[in-house]
């Protein structure tokens, strides 16, 4: 079972800037190889931190204007936002732990 979902230009104010924990949101798309490597380490982190967490993957090709309104402009990009506010940014592929400990101060 998954633990992360989609969201989208109609869904991301309900689901992301309107939520009661912080939100994790992995900017990819599917042609993007570095996206997919990084996929089963998003994964890991949205089981590891479920109860404290929410992730989310946000298609840059479907929702383009949210991808350059937080100025991503390289995918894989996550995006945590906490309060409804952009707090920290990770690009590129990376370990699930290089993830988890640049979370751990905004949790």
């Amino acid at each position: 079972m998954s633990n992360t979902n989609s969201v989208d230009t109609i869904t991301f104010e309900m689901d992301v800037l309107r939520s009661d924990i912080p939100v994790l949101v992995d900017f990819w798309a599917s042609w993007c190889v570095p996206c997919l490597r990084a996929a089963p380490e998003v994964e890991a982190v949205a089981e590891e931190l479920r109860s404290r967490l929410k992730v989310f993957k946000l298609d840059v090709d479907i929702s383009p204007q949210l991808a350059q309104e937080y100025n991503v402009r390289s995918i894989p990009t996550l995006i945590l936002f906490k309060g409804g506010q952009f707090v920290d940014k990770i690009v590129g592929a990376v370990p699930r732990d290089t993830i988890i400990e640049k979370l751990q101060m905004h949790l």
